[in-house]
């Protein structure tokens, strides 16, 4: 049986940790002595209740950088402790085992207890398992759907299709598209980063051949003839604890699920910087919003950028990537600039 761990994975070495810096990393007023993570925390949301900037919980943990990016599970039951030392205060890892009388009687284990993760798993998981977003002329040489054997217009799920020029060595499960609007550089309007592409299903092949037999098993959107097949990447594994770029990023917001213009504290957006540019997944960065103002000569001023809010980074293409949005002081707008805290 596993035993409960005290501690928040906070550690150097086997139990030490480095103290928690008064200068630099604040703890809340309110933080309390002990915490039992329970289904449905996050690692976000556990260093929240101790840090006033949850994010920065990897400058006091003492890890290598992949260590940091990827760090040790921790579960449900088990009890994070604030500890106060001569040398400081720190979140420290330590193992105690509880004195339990057996009975001779049958008892049954908890089994497939998964790791808490990250972020909210809910909010993210369809922008794992689903590539929104295509790179630049991903969908031009795609697969395609020539259609039904009855010619009919609109295909769902249950359906058999036909499809043209599909490949044996990606695999039997594709993911249908349609080509979306082109993601441009705010900041180079000639330079098209990727396109938004619109999931309509999933597909499963029947037999390939120069012209394969597929079935729809999934469809959330009318299918049409012409819809292109990308492979299933299934669910790309996402746990990586939040750090801070080590190179200054300065990118900018340029799309929000959903089509809303004010962006809130659990939004999906699109960053105009990817793996290309040195992001990565577990990537926080700052919010910043450009304001002006008219002075009263007439001429327009440039106020300081203010920051109003966190985001975090879940998935990286080669030009563009998807945060979601952790913190907001303020409605975040499309546009608005994004850099390393």
């Amino acid at each position: 049986m596993r035993q409960p761990i005290i501690a928040m994975i906070f550690f150097l070495g086997l139990f030490s940790v480095t103290p928690i810096q008064a200068d630099n990393i604040q703890l809340r007023s309110d933080a309390p002595e002990r915490y039992v993570v329970v289904q449905g925390d996050t690692l976000w949301s556990i260093a929240s209740r101790f840090l006033e900037n949850p994010w920065r919980w990897t400058q006091i943990w003492g890890l290598n950088r992949d260590e940091v990016k990827n760090p040790h599970k921790i579960y449900p039951g088990d009890i994070i402790v604030l500890e106060k030392t001569l040398s400081g205060t720190r979140l420290t890892l330590a193992a105690t085992k509880e004195t339990v009388k057996l009975s001779p009687t049958i008892r049954s284990e908890q089994t497939g207890i998964t790791a808490i993760p990250s972020i909210p798993a809910a909010a993210i998981e369809p922008f794992l398992s689903q590539p929104l977003i295509i790179e630049k002329n991903g969908l031009a040489n795609a697969p395609y759907l020539l259609g039904t054997s009855d010619s009919r217009v609109i295909m769902s799920a249950g359906n058999t299709v036909y499809a043209s020029n599909l490949p044996e060595d990606l695999g039997t499960v594709w993911q249908i598209f349609r080509p979306g609007k082109a993601l441009q550089d705010p900041d180079n309007s000639d330079h098209i980063l990727g396109f938004e592409a619109i999931y309509l299903g999933d597909s499963q092949v029947d037999v390939f051949d120069d012209v394969s037999t597929i079935t729809i098993t999934s469809a959330t959107e009318e299918i049409l003839k012409g819809d292109r097949l990308v492979p299933s990447p299934g669910i790309i594994f996402n746990n990586y604890a939040p750090h801070a770029p080590e190179i200054p990023i300065h990118g900018r917001i340029i799309s929000v699920y959903g089509g809303v213009t004010q962006i809130g504290k659990g939004a999906i957006i699109t960053l105009n910087k990817g793996a290309l540019d040195g992001l990565e997944m577990g990537h926080v960065l700052a919010v910043y919003r450009r304001s002006y103002a008219k002075s009263l000569e007439g001429k327009i001023v440039q106020l300081p950028d203010e920051r109003t809010g966190l985001v975090f980074v879940f998935r990286v293409f080669d030009n563009l990537s998807y945060a979601l949005v952790m913190q907001g002081t303020q409605s975040i707008q499309i546009l608005d600039a994004v850099k390393t805290p």
